[in-house]
């Protein structure tokens, strides 16, 4: 009796998985015939089915006119979603680098504490963005805040400074607004506005719209001191021992 009992609800389930296996069958063909991609039948079945199954099933279907362009562009939408998660990937990646980096230099601003390691940065930077030329005065000029403010903060920190003596000049483009560039550099360098040069568009941006809209010149220091200048300009020598 248990053995036939079995045997009955087998054939069962096993009628039942033939009928939705025809089922499914039958569905998946009617959308392949209405252009559907074979992960788009899944969806809309909401099961999961074997590519190769699909491919059996809609073998000798004919596609739909207009089919290649969707898959073309079905295809084109893949790339760029993946393309899109990768640069998310890349800049977690090195969003952690830089959280490493500043983890093993945190130790850095009390070195620089030092004078003479203070000196040192500060002729290296002058030697790669000040003026070689100028004998009487310093002069240095760059367009990143962040340069400017870390020159003028060693250049503080390591001589005695009249302030008096420091002149500065905005440089920019012609449809740029000058006055609000000045104050914005007034800030960065600690510069009284009376203080400052009259700013100097550059001849070739006229009728030229700026593009980066974050662009705020360049902010050109001078400090008249030839004797500051001239012994940053002999310490890069020395250490190269020249």
């Amino acid at each position: 009796m248990i053995e036939k009992l079995n045997s009955f609800h087998i054939d069962k389930i096993y009628g039942t998985i033939l009928s939705m296996h025809k089922q499914f069958r039958e569905q998946a063909i009617k959308l392949r015939k209405d252009g559907k991609t074979y992960k788009e039948i899944c969806g809309l079945l909401d099961v999961k089915i074997p590519k190769s199954t699909l491919s059996g099933w809609c073998k000798d279907i004919p596609l739909p006119s207009g089919y290649g362009k969707k898959l073309t562009a079905y295809k084109l939408f893949t790339l760029q979603k993946a393309r899109k998660f990768a640069v998310i990937a890349i800049h977690k990646k090195i969003e952690r680098k830089i959280e490493r980096y500043r983890e093993i230099n945190r130790h850095l601003p009390d070195v620089i504490k030092s004078a003479d390691t203070a000196k040192i940065a500060l002729a290296m930077l002058y030697l790669g963005e000040g003026g070689k030329n100028v004998r009487h005065c310093l002069y240095f000029g760059n367009s990143d805040p962040l340069t400017i403010g870390l020159f003028l903060s060693l250049l503080r920190r390591v001589y005695k400074l009249d302030e008096k003596k420091f002149r500065c000049t905005v440089q920019c483009r012609a449809d740029q607004n000058i006055q609000k560039l000045e104050h914005f550099w007034a800030n960065i360098t600690k510069i009284p506005l009376n203080q400052f040069y009259e700013a100097r568009i550059d001849p070739r941006t006229v009728d030229k719209p700026s593009k980066k809209l974050e662009y705020k010149g360049v902010c050109r220091i001078d400090y008249f001191s030839a004797d500051i200048v001239r012994e940053l300009l002999e310490i890069p020598k020395i250490i190269m021992g020249l």
